[in-house]
């Protein structure tokens, strides 16, 4: 096909789209069945923030594995949309176990869930283990009228 070709078939055919050159249909598209990442070497950051609120929607063990971070921010705090998601935490355990370093890696939880206390008391061994530290709200911020626990970190 030919530029205009493609171009005039993603016009007269609008549940169509192209990406990369290639025809999708973007209803039938999830997230995780996009086109394929080529793979290549893991990409080390200070800060990564967990994906649509660390919800199992976008974020899986290769997440973790290719984007390596000392700090990850979990800011879910919506039980019912599954934020943050528990396959999410494991996910980050599987992928820091693959990592041939042993990095210290640290989590901020933006939020005190359910959700993380259960994962913290239950994989806390296996944190301790992959040189995993999860923080604590130990701070208060207060603002105007308003008051929220905080997080320093220093780079």
């Amino acid at each position: 096909h030919t530029e205009d070709e493609l171009s005039r078939s993603s016009h007269s055919n609008p549940g169509k789209s192209l990406v990369n050159g290639i025809k999708t249909n973007p209803a039938s598209n999830s997230p995780k069945s996009s086109l394929p990442v080529p793979m290549g070497p893991p990409v080390y950051v200070d800060l990564a923030y967990i994906p649509n609120h660390c919800s199992g929607k976008n974020t899986d063990p290769e997440f973790f594995k290719r984007v390596r971070a000392s700090y990850y921010v979990v800011s879910g705090n919506d039980a019912a949309n599954g934020e943050p998601s528990r396959a999410v935490l494991d996910a980050l355990l599987e992928g820091k176990s693959q990592w041939a370093e042993n990095l210290q890696v640290t989590l901020i939880p933006t939020h005190d869930t359910e959700v993380t206390r259960e994962w913290y008391q239950q994989t806390h061994e296996k944190q301790q283990e992959l040189n995993i530290m999860v923080l604590a709200s130990s701070s208060t911020v207060v603002m105007q009228d308003e008051s929220f626990p905080a997080c320093k970190i220093e780079f």
